[in-house]
């Protein structure tokens, strides 16, 4: 019997991955028990990306959140290389929804992670950028550097940052975002509303970084505020790459090369995967989009399933053969219901097995 692959991105805010694929599983399997599903977590650099990367070696720890307060966290290790996921530390989800405030979160738990890794001897990492609650250009992780390896006081911030230190780390950067660290496509104007951030607050966030990108740049010698992926992480992927030299790759396309699925792709029957919410932008190199361009490859169809879906016509005319909003007609805060998410995966999938009698 041909296998069918279960692989759905977090619901931001609702499901993890392991989650919703559970929902999933549990649906196809009230229509046809016997069916051969196979699930794997998923994760473009957000949510899940430790667990995806490398699941089998998890090493737990406690750091700052993005409100400064301690918090549960884990990296991984991989062939000697950290995998590190910026929302373990400072992940929105992490924030009560009246708590969260830009202006004020900070990346500093980043820091930590990175430090704790050093400590076990790494020094290759692989950061997953998404979900984080910040909007800080990296400065908090910056601060948090400078404290645990630098001791001689210092008037000025890129006074204590040993630049050329930092340069001998390896970093590479897995993110779906593209958008630079300024400007009407940067990290302000584009992710800062979606973390609390007022139309004001989105103003002072932008001269912020504006101020800062342009004195790194004078203290650096080069520019990186303008590079694809700057702006990832309310400006993380700016930080890394202003002062470490860091790689930005798809995190779509390494988790799928790291767990395996590219190749289990070439023996299924279906897949189903899908996200929180599903549009143009899914097609710009998000999770879903990838799977199904390598799918493809092989003649296999592919479903998505996703909690809110916009411009379903051009999702399904781009190669998904079916975009299923399981939420039709909910409200959003019913619909970002832990349980009502759940049973509507649920649901859907029941649906899907019965209409194609699986």
């Amino acid at each position: 019997m041909k296998k069918i692959i279960i692989a759905l991105d977090s619901f931001k805010g609702c499901l993890s991955s392991q989650e919703a694929n559970k929902a999933v599983i549990d649906g196809l399997s009230a229509y046809n028990p016997s069916l051969n599903l196979q699930s794997y977590t998923m994760s473009d650099g957000g949510e899940g990306f430790t667990e995806a990367m490398c699941p089998d070696s998890i090493i737990h720890c406690h750091v700052h959140d993005a409100l400064m307060r301690w918090t549960d966290a884990e990296f991984g290790i991989k062939d000697g290389k950290a995998i590190i996921e910026v929302a373990q530390a400072v992940g929105l989800s992490k924030i009560e929804k009246e708590q969260r405030n830009p202006l004020v979160a900070t990346s500093y738990g980043v820091g930590e992670l990175i430090v704790q890794a050093m400590m076990k001897g790494c020094r290759e990492f692989i950061i997953g950028l998404g979900g984080s609650a910040t909007s800080d250009c990296g400065l908090g992780m910056l601060r948090c550097l400078r404290h645990a390896f630098q001791t001689q006081d210092h008037k000025n911030w890129y006074d204590s940052f040993d630049t050329k230190q930092w340069r001998k780390l390896k970093v590479t950067l897995a993110t779906d975002v593209s958008n630079p660290l300024c400007g009407p496509n940067g990290a302000s104007y584009v992710f800062a509303p979606q973390k609390g951030a007022s139309s004001e607050d989105v103003d002072k966030l932008e001269r912020r970084a504006l101020t800062f990108s342009r004195m790194a740049a004078i203290h650096q010698g080069f520019d990186m505020s303008n590079a694809a992926g700057a702006g990832a992480a309310g400006g993380l992927g700016y930080a890394f790459m202003e002062f470490m030299d860091a790689e930005v790759v798809s995190g779509a396309t390494m988790v799928l090369q790291q767990n395996g699925l590219y190749e289990a792709m070439k023996e299924a029957q279906l897949i189903i995967t899908g996200e929180g919410k599903a549009d143009r932008q899914t097609l710009m190199g998000k999770m879903p989009y990838v799977m199904m361009q390598r799918a493809k490859q092989f003649d296999v169809p592919v479903v998505l399933m996703a909690g809110l879906i916009q411009d379903k016509s051009a999702l399904e005319s781009t190669g998904f053969v079916q975009a299923i909003n399981i939420n039709d007609g909910l409200s959003m805060d019913h619909a970002l219901d832990k349980e009502v998410a759940t049973q509507r995966l649920k649901d859907s999938s029941l649906t899907l097995a019965k209409h194609l009698k699986l």
